[in-house]
């Protein structure tokens, strides 16, 4: 089997992986950065920067004494590279002139509101009578159909000042399950569906309720979004990685993935739950209907709770989107009884798509097959943090229930929506352009999502210069990348990759294309420097 790099740039099974992370050694944490692996020399630093902290005997807490999950868990997205990139931006907004550029990117975060993707105008209307009531009394302010939904809105919470019901407003609820009706086809329950501060939260919830032990033992995708072997260091739960396969789009290869089920399971980990990401981050791969089938066949045999992160379900540009509960429930219609156990949890969000509203913190996630009581116990855990943000849940219902066909905000909500759809698309094609044609660089075609996710093939004195650095190839090349361009990537090793191969994933939320054109001139200089 094809090694892992995760933690390391030492050639490690995945299952040493497992054993490392139930060990308590940081080294096994699958998406730890290379200064928290187990190499002698980043275990010396480590080593250093706890003797150091430890003695500050005036502290009640050290590095040494909290909690040591917390030490374990690494976040890539925002790591060493875009903490230098906000320096840099600091720098400019200072006056500064002694950088080599005059702008900082942040393409390493689908943020796309920071990358001046506008707010779409309804929904921001309507936010605005919410937080100011008053305005309601305007004449000729806002639209009919905007103060409308407004009225509806607030007879339904009263207040967004105020805590809603833990699992969110029963009537906004109900707009979602609509949503899901009509995308779907099928039928969908309010009492099935939490809302939640993002999806971050809500995959929060549904990890802390599946991980039982350190023992539990959790399907993640290779590569993959951080959140997820973050959380599980956190819950000192086990991750069990499964690799897609680059060469067909970043498709999830089922016979492997019950190879993966089978080793762990010998090594006596609980696998419990399988995580898919579709459309992909940060391969920004879209999974086709027949994938999907095959994975619910896939858990349903193996007993598998499946938890399907479809946050990116509007940012489809090749194809369609084909929901896990569509595909489900068309199973189980074909097939009575076989997958009528099988549970399903499904994540969205208002922090992606044409919306982008990352700040308002909104999303949700629907319960599919679940034992009652084991809900009644994720209503527990939820109301222990009160209740999501209430005008996050508002901003899930303008998004779950857009203005209508012939209503007043229709048609500049659609020429909004469609802009900025086709706007995403056109970066996304000239980023895969660009990538065509640089130098040792390979990209699949970009089919949804916001990110591309390149192989680089670095030369030998590339990697040599990184290994000086005490740096990871991958990212060496991304800290080169920021210095000379203002570009901010994340290496691939941030998110896992086959070892002895090296990405890195940006987004193509920027605006314009000046700043590709820097990235390929970066690029050429940088093969050549070290060829």
């Amino acid at each position: 089997m094809t090694p892992i790099a995760w933690a390391t740039s030492a050639p490690r099974t995945s299952s040493a992986l497992r054993v490392l992370w139930r060990a308590g050694v940081p080294g096994g944490s699958l998406h730890l950065k290379e200064r928290v692996s187990v190499s002698t020399s980043t275990s010396f630093q480590i080593s250093a920067r706890l003797h150091q902290s430890s003695t500050n005997m005036s502290k009640v807490l050290t590095a040494t004494n909290i909690n040591p999950n917390l030490i374990k868990a690494e976040y890539a997205v925002r790591g060493e590279i875009a903490t230098k990139s906000e320096k840099y931006r600091q720098q400019l907004n200072n006056g500064e002139d002694k950088l080599p550029f005059d702008t900082v990117i942040s393409a390493n975060i689908g943020n796309p509101q920071q990358l001046d993707q506008q707010p779409l105008t309804f929904f921001r209307q309507v936010l605005s009578i919410l937080e100011y009531p008053a305005l309601l009394e305007t004449e000729g302010l806002f639209p009919e159909d905007v103060k409308e939904r407004a009225r509806t809105l607030l007879k339904e919470v009263h207040s967004v000042g105020a805590y809603s019901m833990s699992q969110g407003v029963l009537g906004i609820r109900k707009s979602v399950a609509k949503f899901i009706e009509s995308r779907d086809g099928f039928p969908a329950d309010p009492n099935s569906i939490f809302l939640t501060a993002g999806a971050s939260s809500g995959v929060n919830s549904c990890l802390n309720t599946i991980c039982n032990s350190p023992n539990t033992g959790i399907l993640i995708p290779v590569p993959q979004y951080p959140l997820y072997t973050a959380t599980l260091a956190l819950l000192n739960a086990t991750p069990v990685p499964y690799y897609l396969d680059e060469a067909t789009s970043w498709s999830t290869n089922v016979p492997l993935l019950k190879e993966e089920i089978a080793k762990a399971r010998a090594e006596g980990t609980d696998v419990r739950c399988l995580v898919v990401i579709n459309p992909g981050n940060p391969t920004g791969a879209s999974l086709p209907e027949e994938d999907i089938a095959a994975v619910i066949e896939l858990a349903a045999s193996e007993k598998l709770v499946v938890m399907a992160d479809e946050v990116y379900q509007t940012n489809v540009y090749r194809g369609e989107f084909h929901s896990f509960k569509k595909v489900l429930r068309k199973m189980q219609a074909a097939t009575p009884g076989k997958f009528d156990e099988l549970e399903l949890i499904s994540l969205h969000s208002t922090s992606k798509g044409m919306v982008g509203e990352c700040g308002h913190r909104g999303g949700y996630f629907e319960l599919c097959g679940f034992d009652p009581a084991v809900q009644a116990q994720i209503y527990k855990l939820v109301s222990i943090t009160l209740c999501p943000p209430v005008i996050g849940q508002c901003l899930v219902e303008l998004m779950v229930n857009p203005p209508a066909p012939g209503s007043p905000s229709y048609d500049l909500y659609t020429k909004e929506w469609n802009g900025i759809f086709e706007g995403l698309k056109k970066r996304s094609t000239a980023l895969y352009d660009a990538f065509k044609t640089m130098t040792g660089v390979s990209c699949q075609d970009p089919q949804g999502a916001m990110y591309l996710f390149p192989t680089v093939t670095l030369p030998a004195k590339a990697v040599e210069a990184a290994k000086e650095a005490g740096k990871k190839p991958d990212e060496f090349y991304c800290l080169q990348m920021l210095d000379a361009t203002g570009i901010c990537v994340v290496p691939g090793s941030g998110f896992g990759q086959v070892e002895g191969t090296w990405h890195f994933r940006t987004t193509f939320l920027a605006p314009g294309t000046e700043w590709v054109q820097r990235m390929r001139n970066f690029h050429e200089g940088f093969m050549k420097k070290y060829q």
